[in-house]
């Protein structure tokens, strides 16, 4: 397995993980979402069930692209998928972050773990693989189009 599959399982998961909770049980999501006894949305403002539902069906959509690229060959749809978890990630974390003042340090941690992982998942996919990948994957694809 590469580490670009792993990589999209870890993405898949964490969309999976939010959007299931958030499209399925908004109100469970906003009163008690990360869990553990921590409290982050219900902070931020009052209930809105349209807006939790979404953000759930963003996040669901961001995990099927994930499995959807997981199972295809060659790293460009990896690649794409890291673009929509990063231009998603970015302003996600950048808006928090704006938001921690007064907030519990292990919130705060929580926080940066958490959105900074996706982002940072989204980011790695976005590279380039090794040159031995690369390599392995031109051929397999010179091979198609000539047989």
């Amino acid at each position: 397995m590469t580490l670009r599959r792993i990589l999209l399982g870890a993405t898949a998961l964490v969309g999976a993980f939010v959007g299931l909770w958030a499209a399925t049980w908004p109100e469970s999501f906003y009163d008690s979402f990360p869990g553990l006894g921590r409290v982050w949305i219900a902070v931020d403002g009052p209930f809105n069930e349209h807006l939790i539902r979404d953000v759930g069906a963003l996040y669901l959509a961001l995990a099927a692209a994930s499995v959807a690229a997981a199972f295809t060959r060659g790293p460009e749809s990896g690649r794409v998928v890291g673009v929509a978890w990063t231009v998603f990630g970015l302003p996600h974390l950048v808006y928090h972050a704006a938001r921690f003042g007064g907030m519990p340090v292990i919130d705060v941690i929580g926080n940066i773990i958490g959105l900074g992982g996706s982002l940072m998942l989204g980011i790695v996919l976005m590279l380039p693989g090794p040159r031995i990948e690369r390599r392995a994957e031109t051929t397999i694809d010179e091979k198609e189009s000539i047989g």
